[in-house]
């Protein structure tokens, strides 16, 4: 057993102070802070957050030397019980890291927890010292002294801990339970927390809808894979994101967002793909994260799989919960693969395999030339997964059979799956996909979209900017308008602008926004372009080119024969063709 309490005790500190004990086994014991935390494939260094470590066994203070920089090797007198003691920051808002103020306290633990070696495999006891007026929330079995109880290392690290004077709901989908708590980083400390549901009444009907339509998706007779549910939400400004667990997510979502025609189902979209994340990826694993190592990244090639797949179910999946239209659901399709088809990354940056193999250096990393050099693999792996799902529904399937496949074989066992899994899995139901799915995995060329669209009565129309174009986004930065984006080969790469440049005028007119760039702007002629560069004046000349793609619309072929309507409608409803 080991025994892991922190103190929350000072939340206008933002410092969690953390005790571990343990009983060590061998004379000489390592010590690890993990250096990722599974769902978000970044290294984050945890160990910066740490400070003041201090060992001691009985009266006798230890000291450990340092063996990397998130490891150390400490050397006993004895096999007596140790306690160790350190400090951690928590002052980092985000779904995989930890934040502690006056209003709550969010804890990703394997920030927190130190890994002893040879204890993996251990029972972890977690106990916690809140803020008078403070509850924890934690999705692990409860003990009579208040603690909880992980059954080992993994088990603890994947447990979100969220603290504060919140209010909890309980609800149940087919008799399993479920809770729901959400932090309000809005509302005034005087104001009741539950305006959210004061503002959208049904909101927890809605979710257990989307969370028994998740349950239909897998063919589970069983409402979820887990025994128990734990929904935390943190309600921001702004904000979006989410991050999976075995039996819990930790969500952000922004009130702004949440005024726009569109913010609600957006937000039960984000609970679909969180919640569905309890099958595909967390115990449906790619192979290469069984087991997870915590210290170094790994490459994952079956990432689109587990984002992708989940981002297109979570657009279907409250349609299937009777919440959303069908002109919802074809104006979310519609949107994602506007973004795809705008994006230059897919065409000569990436294919779908490499941008889950770099999801460690560049998906969490991105920066002004990304859109050139790469493309998400939650984006192209979403659009791929309709282009599966269509393809399957010519021979009688659909994608969701193949997922169901997959469960039953291989995640319903905890057995992780390798890219052979999966073309196996697809080929079984579609044996022509033995050639072109590889090829979508590596290649840079487009599936054809409007074939399989018109397969569900369905059709791509361009719509053209209202002014030349230029390749270039400029956002107002302290007062100044300043290129925040120049696209590869565009006109204003060729006319040599940079990131960080500061528009001053187009042929002598003042630029005081981007608005006024485009009303200036001649197609096919040279113009002078004013900018500032590090302090310096320099004129530059732009050519403008004709108008290009703004976006793309998704929209019902008048065309369409009646067994595409049909189609459509099984396609929406999940039901194989």
């Amino acid at each position: 057993m080991v025994d892991l309490s922190l103190d929350l005790g000072q939340p206008h500190s933002h410092l969690v102070h953390v005790s571990l004990r343990c009983t060590p086994a061998t004379p000489v014991l390592r010590l690890r802070l993990p250096a990722w935390t599974p769902g978000s494939y970044l290294i984050r260094d945890y160990v910066r957050h740490l400070e003041a470590l201090e060992i001691r066994q009985g009266t006798q203070s230890l000291r450990p030397s340092r063996s990397d920089p998130a490891g150390w090797r400490l050397e006993l007198p004895s096999l007596e019980p140790i306690e160790i003691r350190y400090k951690v920051l928590a002052a980092d808002l985000s779904v995989r890291t930890c934040h502690l103020d006056g209003d709550h306290g969010f804890l990703a633990l394997a920030a927190l927890a130190l890994q002893v070696e040879g204890e993996r495999w251990s029972s972890h006891r977690l106990s916690l010292r809140l803020p008078a007026g403070w509850q924890a929330f934690v999705p692990l079995p409860l003990q009579a002294d208040g603690s909880w109880l992980a059954v080992d290392f993994d088990q603890l690290v994947d447990t979100p801990v969220e603290a504060g004077p919140h209010r909890e709901h309980r609800f149940s989908v087919a008799g399993v339970p479920h809770r729901w708590v959400c932090w309000d980083a809005t509302a005034p400390a005087d104001v009741a927390p539950d305006s959210l549901l004061k503002a959208h009444p049904t909101l927890l009907q809605d979710v257990a809808a989307v969370c028994q339509a998740c349950c239909r998706l897998m063919g589970e007779p069983a409402p979820a894979a887990a025994p128990a549910y734990l929904f935390v939400l943190h309600l921001l400004d702004q904000g979006y994101g989410g991050l999976e667990h075995d039996s819990s997510t930790v969500l952000q979502f922004g009130r702004q967002a949440l005024l726009k025609p569109e913010g609600y189902r957006q937000l039960l979209q984000l609970v679909a793909h969180e919640y569905l994340h309890q099958w595909n990826v967390r115990r449906l694993r790619p192979a290469a994260l069984c087991p997870i190592d915590y210290d170094k990244p790994v490459i994952v090639p079956g990432l689109w799989f587990a984002e992708g797949v989940t981002s297109y179910f979570d657009q279907l999946l409250p349609h299937l919960a009777g919440l959303s239209s069908e002109e919802d659901v074809l104006h979310d399709f519609g949107s994602d693969l506007s973004r795809f088809l705008l994006s230059p990354g897919r065409l000569a940056g990436q294919s779908l395999r490499q941008s889950a193999q770099e999801a460690w250096v560049k998906l969490y990393r991105r920066e002004a030339n990304s859109d050139d050099n790469q493309i998400s693999y939650y984006l192209k792996g979403a659009i791929l997964a309709l282009v599966l799902d269509l393809e399957l529904r010519r021979s009688g399937s659909c994608l969701a059979q193949v997922l169901r496949d997959l469960w039953a074989r291989l995640g319903r066992w905890g057995r992780g799956y390798r890219e052979q899994d999966l073309l196996e899995a697809f080929c079984a139901r579609s044996p022509g996909l033995a050639e072109r799915f590889p090829a979508w995995l590596d290649g840079f060329e487009d599936p054809d979209l409007p074939a399989y669209l018109q397969d569900v009565g369905l059709m791509l129309e361009p719509q053209l900017a209202p002014s030349p174009h230029v390749g270039l986004t400029a956002s107002l930065q302290g007062g100044t308008l300043e290129v925040v984006r120049v696209v590869r080969g565009g006109p204003s790469q060729e006319a040599g602008l940079v990131v960080g440049d500061e528009l001053i005028a187009l042929e002598g007119l003042r630029l005081r926004k981007l608005e006024d760039l485009a009303p200036l702007l001649q197609a096919g002629q040279r113009q002078a372009i004013t900018i500032s560069r590090r302090g310096r004046l320099r004129t530059l000349a732009i050519t403008a080119s004709a108008p290009a793609v703004e976006r793309w619309r998704l929209l019902e072929d008048p065309a369409a024969a009646p067994e595409a309507l049909e189609r459509r409608r099984q396609w929406l409803a999940l039901v194989p063709c």
